[in-house]
């Protein structure tokens, strides 16, 4: 539970899901008279810490986030093209991957000019098919850390309004009104998005970036947005609002992203210490 299949020692994060997971299990297996008790609850363990905080090195400026925004729909003939909007929806809106995925045409509220409007109510996370419901690699869920039912409204800019328009007009929508679908109307696959992805930096960032941190998974174009509306001085009652977090796990994950805030702090307190 604690190594790989290669043997390697696990994350931190994998070691506590894992044992989760079988605690349940256990625990599914007495519910059912199956075993007496729960062995795991007579073994001392300790989980290993995990820090939970966004690493502030995969985190990119605006103008690295836009080089490689820019640079998605020049990659294949048709992937990169498609995929395009949807990586800008994870960095204009701080979409999860999953909630790009789900997002629809009656989801959008896209003006002719100026900011528009976002209203997430699904997601649809890829998972083996023998753990879904629908029989198939993605599978609609609620909204992460949701009650059923519940939505997130993300004001989007004008770049973000733009560009789905662009993509509306040239690739429609499927049946349902999802925007981000292959040629044949499937899902874009995690390993198909992450693949254009590292293209997309191999061709906009110098080969010490790419052998970085730096961006190096879709999922740090939320965190660079996240991070770039704290650091704008957005409150955070209003990012965690956004991003779809409670406040407290936004400042905590965020902590060593948030810059340049203590000249500002440190000004605060002297005008309070000298009142």
């Amino acid at each position: 539970m604690a190594l790989t299949f290669d043997g390697m020692a696990a994350s931190a994060n994998s070691v506590r899901r894992k044992r989760s997971v079988l605690h349940h299990l256990i625990e599914t297996a007495v519910e059912l008279g199956e075993l007496p008790s729960n062995p795991l609850n007579a073994i001392k363990w300790k989980p290993p810490k995990t820090t939970g905080a966004v690493d502030p090195r995969t985190v990119v400026n605006p103008v690295q986030a836009r080089a490689l925004l820019t640079a998605v729909p020049f990659i294949g003939r048709t992937r990169g093209p498609r995929m395009a909007a949807m990586f800008a929806c994870m960095y204009y809106a701080a979409l999860r991957p999953e909630e790009a995925s789900a997002l629809r045409r009656q989801d959008c509220e896209l003006p002719e000019q100026g900011w528009g409007r976002l209203t997430l109510e699904k997601a649809r996370p890829q998972a083996n098919k023998r753990w879904t419901n629908s029989g198939e690699t993605h599978d609609e869920r609620g909204l992460k850390h949701r009650a059923k039912g519940d939505t997130r409204h993300i004001p989007i800019p004008p770049a973000l309004v733009v560009a789905l328009r662009e993509h509306i007009a040239q690739y429609s929508t499927a049946e349902d009104g999802r925007l981000f679908r292959t040629s044949k109307g499937r899902p874009f696959s995690s390993s198909a998005y992450s693949a254009v992805w590292q293209e997309a930096r191999r061709l906009t960032l110098t080969p010490e970036q790419v052998a970085s941190p730096l961006a190096a998974r879709p999922y740090d174009l939320r965190h660079a947005a996240v991070s770039l509306w704290l650091n704008a001085g957005v409150p955070a009652p209003e990012v965690a609002k956004r991003a779809g977090h409670s406040v407290d796990v936004l400042l905590r994950v965020y902590a060593k992203c948030v810059e340049g805030q203590q000249d500002r702090v440190n000004e605060k307190i002297a005008d309070a210490l000298d009142d």
